[in-house]
């Protein structure tokens, strides 16, 4: 055991991300069925559609899951008053100051988990009492920091400072990329993009397949002035991208994104018009599988790549 696999009951320090509109109650309880921790994405749920989730999470799996809440959620009380109601032993917190609710869930003895981009944030979220920070690097797919930090600076930066467990996130899809984030000084890692590609992913099979095609390159940070987000160069980006041709103000980018862009392009399947977020590493995904075998096969690889630099000594 370590420090990840002991604070979450788990059998793996392997954490599935909590994701909009790819992270509902199946593919959180696959994952940890399989030893990892799964999470609910609720930033995309209206408060009855998460009980739904946490419901039918409850059923499906007798492991420990946890449920992912930005701070920015409109209905964040109600969220939090699901996981506490429901005894939900773990939440994700992102986007937002830790201290406004750590102290409260952990009254109810729920771990607490805060995402970070950077070292400054990630001890204020020790200061304000988390069990574990994810830090973040900007390869990652969705909203990230304004940093643009890479995983491989971020990890030993924040380790240099952080006495409270640390998960690696941002470009990690193998076995290989697991334990390039353990070398480096993360207890564990959350992994995103893989998981978008499983088949219990609540994603459009289309967006899945959208993944999979995806190259090196393909994806670009952009909306920066809003909230700078990773995805899918499509007719949507190439939208934006003229738009910022004419140095526009965040009105103007704010009205070109409209409301439901995300679920318009993951949930809904336009690849087109919507917005289409994953990670860089989706570089390396060829496939949908199973989110049993993608545990699998990662633990299998970072065993296999740990015994082999075990046994390296032809230097």
């Amino acid at each position: 055991m370590n420090r990840i696999t002991s604070l979450f009951k788990v059998k793996y320090p392997l954490i599935q991300g909590g994701m909009i509109w790819n992270s509902g109650w199946r593919l959180a309880s696959a994952v940890s069925n399989a030893g990892g921790l799964g999470l609910i994405g609720a930033a995309s749920m209206y408060p009855d559609v998460l009980v739904e989730h946490v419901e039918k999470c409850k059923k499906a799996t007798n492991k420990p899951f946890g449920v992912n809440i930005p701070m920015l959620y409109p209905n964040i009380e109600e969220h939090m008053k699901t996981v506490v109601d429901y005894k939900v032993p773990i939440v994700f917190t992102s986007a937002g100051n830790p201290k406004l609710w750590t102290k409260e869930l952990k009254k109810h003895g729920i771990k607490v988990v805060h995402v970070v981009s950077s070292v400054k944030f990630a001890l204020k979220s020790q200061e304000a009492g988390v069990d574990a920070v994810v830090a973040e690097g900007f390869e990652a797919g969705g909203h990230n920091g304004r940093e643009e930090t890479t995983t491989f600076t971020l990890i030993p930066m924040v380790k240099e400072k952080l006495d409270i467990p640390l998960i690696a996130a941002g470009g990690i899809a193998t076995g290989r990329g697991m334990l390039a984030a353990m070398t480096l000084g993360a207890d564990g890692v959350q992994v995103g993009s893989r998981f978008a590609a499983s088949e219990e992913s609540s994603a459009h099979q289309l967006f899945k397949q959208a993944i999979v095609d995806t190259q090196e390159g393909d994806t670009v940070l952009t909306l920066k002035e809003l909230a700078p987000v990773r995805l899918i160069k499509n007719k949507f980006y190439e939208q934006v991208a003229e738009l910022y041709t004419t140095a526009p103000s965040k009105e103007q980018l704010s009205q070109l994104l409209g409301r439901a862009r995300a679920k318009r392009g993951m949930f809904e399947g336009d690849l087109e018009d919507g917005e289409l977020e994953i990670g860089q590493i989706s570089g390396l995904i060829h496939d949908i599988k199973p989110a049993a075998q993608i545990v699998s096969d990662m633990i299998t690889e970072y065993t296999e790549a740990k015994n082999a630099l075990l046994n390296f000594d032809n230097w």
